[in-house]
């Protein structure tokens, strides 16, 4: 068993980490309500500007619209936006995330091809023999559009160029504090499924129109909102992320806090075991010379 000081020296330090993990706890709680409450100012927007991209992609004649809603007949080359954090500590996030992705694109029918944002899960990636063509990491704590949208525009030159011919975004969609859920979204070209012929007009659904009008020229138009909706979608992504992992940070450093507490008090506990098998032993020692000095005068 270790002896009192060692137990002393370790109980010092547990205590030492939960401070820490207190310390942790509380920025990422302030963290968090700022991330949240811009997550939540720029979501309408993104929703309803997704919206508009699934309904042009809906057009009649999609595919002489714009380069960027056309379905290649043949798909070789696969792009994927993953969207983790440059810092641990935030339980099983980024973890989470990568497994995810492995588990839609390990064995995927074409070569895929990755842009990461995070160094977590580029380092993640990398160990598991992904391709990462290009990576961002460092971000502002509260982004901007224009501190994003390179990532779009990037994917949107990919696609464009025929280097890829589809691209998937990866990220983690928050919820709520206690869950935070992996998304795959297909960016380019846009699909779509059968409900989107509907959309959601003051909690009714009601049927689209057959076909946009556009003023004053369809290309013009189609060429400045189609590129910078897309990116939209990679900045609306990347703040849900940024949500997500400053939750999971909290509730991570929240438990380990609870546990140093609990380590804490077992560690007392066998402290004080320890201690007062000391004491007694001296107790035993001192009575024992007492005795052997008393007989010694007789």
């Amino acid at each position: 068993m270790a002896s009192a000081r060692e137990m002393r020296l370790r109980i010092q330090s547990v205590k030492n980490i939960a401070q820490v993990t207190r310390a942790l706890e509380a920025v990422s709680a302030s963290k968090v309500r700022k991330a949240v409450e811009q997550v939540e100012n720029t979501r309408p927007y993104a929703n309803k500007a997704w919206q508009v991209l699934r309904h042009v992609a809906g057009q009649p004649g999609r595919s002489t619209l714009h380069p960027l809603l056309t379905e290649r007949t043949e798909v070789k080359n696969t792009l994927v936006l993953l969207i983790s954090s440059d810092r641990g500590l935030a339980g099983a996030y980024n973890t989470n995330i990568i497994r995810f992705n492995m588990q839609n694109f390990k064995n995927y029918n074409t070569p895929t091809q990755y842009i990461t944002v995070g160094r977590k899960g580029r380092d993640l990636l990398m160990r598991r023999g992904g391709n990462v063509v290009a990576e961002f990491s460092d971000l502002p704590a509260a982004p901007s559009f224009m501190d994003v949208s390179s990532i779009g525009h990037l994917a949107v030159e990919e696609f464009l160029k025929g280097n890829v011919d589809e691209v998937y975004l990866v990220y983690t969609d928050y919820v709520s504090m206690a869950k935070q859920e992996p998304v795959i979204k297909k960016l380019l070209p846009l699909e779509l499924d059968d409900s989107d012929d509907l959309v959601q007009e003051y909690g009714e659904q009601q049927k689209i129109a057959a076909a946009y009008i556009y003023e004053p020229d369809a290309e013009e138009i189609l060429n400045e909102i189609i590129p910078r909706f897309t990116a939209l979608q990679v900045y609306q992504a990347t703040l849900e992320s940024l949500a997500s992992e400053h939750a999971a940070r909290m509730v991570a450093m929240r438990n380990a806090t609870d546990n140093a507490h609990e380590l804490v008090g077992a560690l007392q506990l066998d402290y004080n075991k320890v201690r007062q098998q000391s004491i007694t032993g001296d107790i035993l020692d001192i009575a024992g010379g007492a005795e052997a000095l008393a007989q010694s005068e007789r």
